[in-house]
């Protein structure tokens, strides 16, 4: 695959994408203040900002915004965009490891200091040190200003962009219950003189704040597994070439290494760079970057992807694409944009999110005057409870996380499959895919045609030799796979002799057309007789038929207005091909052909492989109106092709999937690209659609049925019934323990079983 199919396309004039890390983010809401602002800047066309793996996506116009530009507008919010870092992953990662290690010592001491008001405030034997509220002030104070000083940051953060977010209800909730504490310390006897309950609540606020850090500190450690695939694909790269320098190859790091150098590969190393061969054969492993477990046979002249391995002879190489044009660097930004890009379901997500916590701050004011008015004595302290409840419990983290996480682990669990999704929109609309169309040649058969018979007409046998040369020379002009058939088919029996060939036209699904001296030479389908108005022997047209009926394709060759010979060439089926259409059948899957060839011999190759329906002699140009005629039926359709001509209709269809081995054209065409030339590769894509999909609605639903149950529960409905109130302590463990459910949810991703 070149370079120009595996990642988004730069337009000087009219648009460029930049994929970044950002860091100082830490819950989803964040990620929505960074995208809000991003799409409100002038020049921004659009901008997608991930929470899970702290990635964005901007779409710009560079005659009106520039990358420094985009920094300057997230660093305005509070946050760091590292557009011009060279290896982003490599800097989420060291990012990470900080973050935890100093989790870690937070959490480490406010956990020691929570245990001790705890203890102090809930256990009767405990010492009157302990007891003493100016002791628990002392004890409080840095767990909810030094411990809990990143919800302080990122509430005050959020209120100068004239929003809210999860800071702001953690601060809210524990400064309530903090500084009410703290107004009992300093003046409790004045406070019951006006019936104000002389209650501390420090444990509480400490408790909430580390819980919630806990349950932080978990779900960092969890999502740094999400990004698992990535880091599989980096792990993958060489880190060292042996470079030609004079006569002798020397070590250098793979940074080194241009385009045009020479390099040495020895047997059992990893294949630096890609490349061609030009000295020596061998087998690679390419399992690595296709998923294709057999090694495959190269030789001078063959292509070899960089980070495969060399099973077993030395051969040397020469460089073609290095740093980033490589094929796995290429498919790893790939891998990136679509783990950051948005699906539609997303959109759902977003706006109940946006409408979400202003919702739950009117109903802890709601909860607090319905308590304090209606509420039994002490009724300002139920109120209090309640209001914090509702603000620590209601947790907009697990909802913005429930989406990004899965899509995640779905599209590396792809990747590590062969299956390169590009964008989560496909990922997202091939679940509910029930038509595949196949194009035949290449996709559903080995795409190396071979010609099993030739025929001349009666009474021209002496003239065989004539007739061959003057095919395989007109053939020869032709880029189509039967005209290379024909051509390999000839050169074996009779490689010398050259013919001129004069006016070649090549017939858009038809066949081809030459003068060959004062002849002219039509070789191709009976349609192409047809129109020439070229009478067919019914002793070849008999022939022909019994071909057909062998899932041959039939090639005629008429010199002026006769027909001097036939050819049956046939294109095997892939070996996978007859179990993967009976795996799609299985789900529900409708499978239709789309092909050239005469309609019997398609309904004969149809029959073999098990296809519900076959669109026969159909022209390339009309592949795209076949598409969009089954999505007018009411038909959810994926496309499935490897060709230029398949291109238009990979666009036109649903979801587009293109085979690895296709045209640059045809991959730029798709959403989906299966790594190697594998059909098998069509229903693993599915499954790991359908998994996916329900992975989300899983973390969707509980996020959503979190929030619906709870918040109410908070509040005090239960009260009336059983006098049952929530603590705030199991609250703040509640609200930390939604978001790390969401990502383990996400996490089993990983172990789906694709086969």
């Amino acid at each position: 695959m070149s370079n120009n199919h595996l990642h988004h396309s730069t337009n000087a004039q009219t648009n460029t994408r930049v994929n970044f890390h950002i860091s100082g983010m830490h819950c989803a809401s964040c990620a929505a203040n960074i995208q809000r602002t991003l799409n409100k800047t002038p020049g921004i066309k659009e901008a997608a900002v991930n929470y899970a793996n702290e990635q964005a996506t901007v779409g710009f116009d560079p005659r009106q915004v520039t990358p420094e530009v985009i920094e300057k507008t997230v660093a305005s919010i509070g946050y760091t965009a590292h557009i011009h870092v060279h290896d982003a992953s490599d800097l989420s990662e060291k990012e990470r490891a900080a973050e935890l290690k100093s989790l870690k010592f937070k959490l480490l001491v406010s956990s020691v200091l929570t245990t001790l008001l705890i203890i102090g405030s809930m256990v009767a034997a405990t010492p009157g040190l302990l007891k003493n509220t100016i002791v628990q002030l002392v004890l409080a104070l840095p767990v909810q200003f030094w411990v809990g000083r990143r919800f302080y940051q990122g509430a005050l953060s959020a209120l100068k962009n004239k929003t809210a977010n999860m800071d702001t209800l953690i601060a809210l909730g524990t400064s309530v219950a903090f500084f009410y504490s703290a107004l009992v310390t300093a003046f409790g006897r004045y406070l019951e003189i006006v019936g104000i309950p002389a209650y501390v609540y420090f444990e509480t606020a400490a408790a909430i704040i580390t819980f919630i850090l806990l349950g932080k500190y978990l779900e960092i450690r969890a999502k740094g597994q999400t990004s698992s695939a990535i880091k599989k694909l980096l792990g993958l790269q060489a880190k060292v070439a042996h470079i030609k320098r004079g006569p002798a190859f020397i070590d250098e790091p793979i940074e080194k290494v241009v385009r045009g150098d020479i390099l040495l590969v020895k047997p059992g190393e990893k294949v630096p760079v890609d490349g061609l061969v030009v000295k020596g054969n061998t087998a690679i492993d390419e399992s690595m970057v296709t998923g294709e477990s057999l090694p495959v046979e190269k030789k001078i002249g063959d292509r070899v992807i960089g980070a495969t391995v060399n099973t077993s002879g030395a051969i040397e190489m020469k460089a073609e694409k290095v740093g980033s044009e490589t094929m796995l660097a290429q498919i790893i930004q790939l891998v990136k944009e679509a783990q950051g890009s948005r699906p539609p379901i997303q959109k759902l997500v977003d706006v109940v999110a946006s409408y979400f916590v202003p919702t739950v701050i009117f109903l802890s004011v709601l909860t607090f005057i319905a308590w304090l008015i209606f509420g039994p004595q002490p009724a300002l302290l139920f109120a209090l409870v309640s209001m914090i409840n509702v603000l620590i419990i209601a947790c907009p983290c697990a909802l913005g996380l429930a989406t990004p996480t899965s899509l995640m682990v779905g599209i590396g669990r792809g990747a590590e499959s062969g299956i390169l999704i590009k964008d989560a929109e496909a990922l997202e609309v091939a679940n509910k895919v029930n038509t595949i169309i196949f194009d035949k040649t290449g996709t559903l058969t080995e795409g190396k045609p071979q010609v099993r018979h030739f025929l001349v007409a009666e009474g021209l046998a002496k003239k065989e030799k004539e007739i061959s040369q003057i095919i395989k020379a007109v053939e020869s002009l032709s880029h189509h796979p039967l005209a290379h058939a024909v051509v390999e088919y000839f050169a074996g029996r009779d490689p010398s002799t050259e013919v001129d060939v004069e006016d070649f036209n090549d017939v858009s699904g038809r066949g081809v057309s030459a003068r060959v001296g004062n002849k002219k030479v039509y070789i191709g389908t009976y349609e192409l007789l047809k129109a020439n108005k070229i009478k067919l022997p019914a002793s070849l047209k008999e022939k022909a038929d019994e071909w057909r009926s062998q899932a041959e394709t039939v090639s005629f060759v008429a010199l002026g207005d006769e027909v001097v010979a036939a050819l049956g060439i046939a294109d095997p089926l892939k070996p996978a091909a007859v179990t993967t259409l009976k795996q799609l059948r299985s789900k529900g899957i409708e499978s239709v052909m789309l092909t050239g060839d005469n309609l019997r011999t398609a309904e004969v190759i149809a029959a073999e492989a098990g296809i519900d329906r076959v669109k026969a002699e159909v022209f390339p140009a009309d592949k795209e109106a076949v598409v969009r005629e089954l999505r007018q039926a009411g038909r959810v359709v994926a496309m499935v092709g490897d060709g230029i001509n398949d291109a238009p209709a990979l666009a036109a269809a649903d979801v587009g999937i293109a085979m690895g081995g296709g045209t640059d054209v045809a991959i730029e065409s798709a959403g989906i690209v299966l790594l190697r030339s594998d059909i098998s590769l069509v229903p693993k894509a599915v499954r790991l659609s359908k998994a996916t999909m329900k992975n989300i609605r899983q973390n969707l639903f509980w996020a959503f049925a979190y929030n619906v149950v709870l918040i109410p529960v908070a509040m005090g409905v239960l009260y009336p019934f059983s006098g049952l109130l929530l603590n705030p302590m199991l609250a703040g463990a509640a609200m930390a323990f939604s978001s790390v459910s969401v990502v383990a949810n996400a996490l089993r991703l990983k172990k789906v079983k694709l086969d």
